[in-house]
Order: structure tokens, then sequence, then C-alpha cells
């Protein structure tokens, strides 16, 4: 019931925002380091209404956090792997011990809870074959699992944090 009390509360305000605040965060999801004097420039308004604006969109919850996005091959980080889990059990307890376990593990970046045949999909960076082994290891002795299915990332053709602003609901 509280799903759907904040989906709506997430649709609602985002019904309040208009054109420039889509413009706004279209240039935000390319560029967070954008000077504000900049910003205001590129989307036509001035510094002050600009950054009132952004200040809105985080207080709401539109604007979740601003990041630096690093290169993992950079940070010899080359092998990306995608770890598909499916439980041993469905219950409260199973599942409040397997999210403390995996959220603790830095080499995880992204957990997703899934429909359909798989329970969770993992996303994980490490060095090597080596690095992803000491990663297995961890992950199976945070919970029980009934099964465990690695593929390995051979290249990456899209890879965006930037999201589709088409489908806002624009106020009137």
């Amino acid at each position: 019931m509280q799903f759907w009390a904040n989906i709506k509360k997430i649709f609602y305000k985002l019904e309040i925002m208009d054109k420039k605040d889509l413009e706004i965060l279209e240039i935000l999801q390319k560029n967070a380091s954008i000077s504000m004097a900049e910003l205001a420039e590129s989307v036509h308004l001035s510094v002050t209404p600009c950054w009132r604006r952004v200040q809105k969109m985080q207080e709401e919850g539109v604007i979740q956090a601003q990041v630096t996005l690093c290169d993992p091959v950079k940070l010899n980080l080359g092998l990306t792997v995608m770890v598909a889990l499916k439980a041993a059990r469905h219950n409260e307890t199973w599942m409040q011990k397997f999210i403390s376990g995996v959220r603790d593990i830095p080499e995880i970046v992204e957990i997703l809870r899934m429909s359909g045949d798989i329970d969770y999909l993992l996303k994980v960076h490490v060095p090597d074959m080596a690095g992803f082994d000491q990663v297995y290891k961890k992950l199976v002795r945070v919970a029980d699992l009934q099964d465990v299915s690695s593929s390995f990332v051979m290249e990456v053709i899209k890879s965006t944090t930037a999201l589709p602003l088409d489908y806002v609901q624009l106020k009137k």
C-alpha cells in the first residue's frame, strides 16, 4: 500500500514540472558539474530562478544525487559480471539477511530484485576472474542460495545514467 502511495506522490510532483525544468534536467544529466551561471544561460534564465528550480527538484527527490562517474577499466576493474540469483527461501528474514550482506560487498554496484525466473540480478565490477571468485565466495556466505548464474560482459554497447525525460507529465 505504501509503495503505491509513494508512486502517486512521485507522479504528482512530476506534474508540477514544466519544460524549463526538463531542459535543466537534460543538461544536468549530461554534466552535473556545470556552473549555475552556465546552466542558467543555457536555459535562458537568470541564475537565481534557475538555482531555485534545481533546489526544488533536489528537495522533491527528482534529483537524487550528483556524482562523479569513473571509468572502471582505468580503475583496474575491467571485468564486469552480471550475476543472476535464485533465493533458497522467500521470506522476510532471508531477504533482510541477503540484502544487508550484499550491500556490504563493494564490488557489487547494482542490486535489482526481479520478477520471473530469477530473484536478484547483481552487477559486479572486478579486476579479473580471481577477483570475481573472491566476490562469489563472499556472496555464497551471505545467505542460502538456490542457484547462482554468472555472465561476463564482453562489450558495453551503451551505458548511461541519463533517464529519458519524454514521459514526464508537465503541468498544464
